[in-house]
């Protein structure tokens, strides 16, 4: 995952994205939850790949390890 999910601060304003390019993990995520397949990201984006999917599902729930969950005030 490492190698596929890049940080760059000239690149979609340091943003976590897919291989450098200018994919970030975050759209990726919210395709998913917009209920876009991976087939059908990857058909719409031929310079991505299954293992960049993957990727950014796995640095989601890498990011989501945490101890514990407080409300925000609104």
């Amino acid at each position: 995952m490492a190698s596929l999910i890049t940080i760059d601060p000239a690149v979609c304003h340091g943003k976590p994205c897919i291989r450098g390019m200018r994919y970030p993990v975050e759209g990726i995520l919210e395709w998913l939850a917009s209920s876009m397949t991976i087939e059908d990201i990857l058909g719409d984006y031929e310079d991505l790949q299954r293992e960049d999917i993957l990727a950014a599902l796995a640095y989601a729930a890498r990011l989501t390890r945490i101890k514990r969950v407080e409300r925000i005030a609104a």
